[in-house]
């Protein structure tokens, strides 16, 4: 199939440390934007005079011409400037549109940053709109959802999720144990970590199962925690990748599949749009599932983590919940699965928890994941879920 060339490269990161409270003073987004960029140039040790090419989420001091405002804040004259809107796909979502770019020539060097507090300065004069109760669903007059969902409390995260979960659990079976073992294996891999917010605090299947349960079946540690930080990568050519101070993490392949905005109008809620993405992902780069040395796996729940070892071809379906208790998911086991905690350990900074996967998987290639270092990593397989596992992203990357 035509795809990528593999000629477009990661080759500077940054992530925050995550924190549950902020610890500084307030900082507009704009602010947040600039430190993330400064730290991933510096990161990559290239000219900041080559990147010329930008992609966002967007700003919240600017409604509209988020690429525009980015690039006179911070000084960039863009060639190429992309606002991504996929929940928390938009990440993984970004890495293959700039790599398209940078392999079409239509840029030399992409930021993707993507700024994860919302601790911003408020005026005092014009007070903040009050928060959005509904979550990803819009209650907007004219809105399907304003309509036909919210009325009805088919509203925000937990419960649909825990719609699916239970949908599984009719089709194929429950076993809460190995389920919360995804949430205890991810957790080993952040005690490793120093920058996960859950650094240095183990956790044990019982653990899990004692929380409190959330939305049936899921419980309270197998749900993301919301913290402060921010994430950001540099994708580049193939000429400034090899004067960058890192191994390159060349994007090989992807796929992307959107399918639905509200779980009521899927087809089916046990075959999500990651299979897609990944067959997709997995045909362009020419791997296959036993060259993956490294998964990390959007993990807003650990149902998501199932579903998407499934649907991505790792196991088969149904069957993931044994699978997953035969392996060691830890960084130092046989699946390495998000290796520096993911989300569920690490930390969900709002839409930058979707770049922490990224980052994840790049970490392990260039050889710089400290103490959770995987042996041998030079492939990576990342994923990025948006809405209620509605549209998804897969990317595979590789090192020299």
């Amino acid at each position: 199939m035509t795809g990528l060339r593999g000629e477009a490269a990661i080759v500077g990161i940054a992530e925050l440390p995550a924190e549950r409270r902020p610890t500084g003073p307030p900082r507009f987004t704009l602010d947040q934007y600039a430190l993330l960029a400064k730290m991933v140039i510096d990161d990559a040790g290239v000219d900041p005079s080559c990147v010329n090419g930008l992609l966002t989420h967007g700003v919240a001091e600017s409604a509209m011409f988020a690429p525009a405002t980015l690039c006179e804040y911070l000084g960039l004259a863009l060639d190429f400037g992309e606002r991504v809107d996929l929940g928390g796909a938009t990440s993984a979502g970004m890495v293959w549109r700039a790599a398209a770019a940078i392999e079409l020539g239509v840029c030399d060097a992409a930021l993707a940053v993507v700024p994860g507090s919302l601790f911003v300065p408020q005026s005092q004069r014009r007070p903040a709109p009050e928060p959005n109760w509904y979550g990803a669903s819009s209650n907007n007059y004219g809105s399907p959802q304003a309509e036909f969902e919210i009325p009805y409390g088919n509203v925000g995260q937990n419960a649909p999720y825990a719609q699916i979960a239970q949908r599984y659990a009719a089709e194929f079976g429950y076993d809460p144990a190995a389920v919360a073992k995804i949430a205890v294996d991810q957790r080993t891999n952040a005690c490793a970590h120093p920058g996960a917010v859950f650094h240095g605090t183990p956790l044990t299947v019982d653990d899990v199962l004692d929380s409190p349960m959330i939305a049936d079946p899921i419980h309270m540690l197998e749900t993301v925690m919301r913290v402060q930080g921010g994430v950001g990568v540099l994708i580049v050519n193939s000429d400034i990748a090899r004067t960058s101070r890192h191994r390159p993490v060349w994007i090989k392949g992807f796929g992307e599949h959107i399918a639905f905005k509200t779980p009521t109008y899927a087809d089916d809620l046990l075959n999500t749009p990651i299979a897609r993405a990944a067959d997709r992902a997995f045909a362009m780069s020419g791997f296959n599932r036993t060259d993956v040395d490294v998964a990390s796996i959007y993990d807003c729940y650990t149902i998501t983590v199932l579903m998407s070892l499934e649907d991505a071809g790792f196991c088969a379906k149904g069957t993931g919940m044994a699978w997953v208790t035969e392996r060691d998911l830890t960084f130092r086991g046989d699946f390495p699965l998000n290796t520096a905690g993911g989300q569920l350990s690490f930390g969900q900074a709002g839409m930058a928890g979707g770049m922490h996967h990224v980052v994840d998987g790049a970490r392990q290639i260039m050889g710089r994941a400290g103490d959770a270092q995987v042996a041998d990593c030079h492939t990576a397989f990342v994923t990025g879920n948006g809405g209620i596992m509605s549209e998804q992203v897969a990317l595979l990357m590789r090192g020299d």
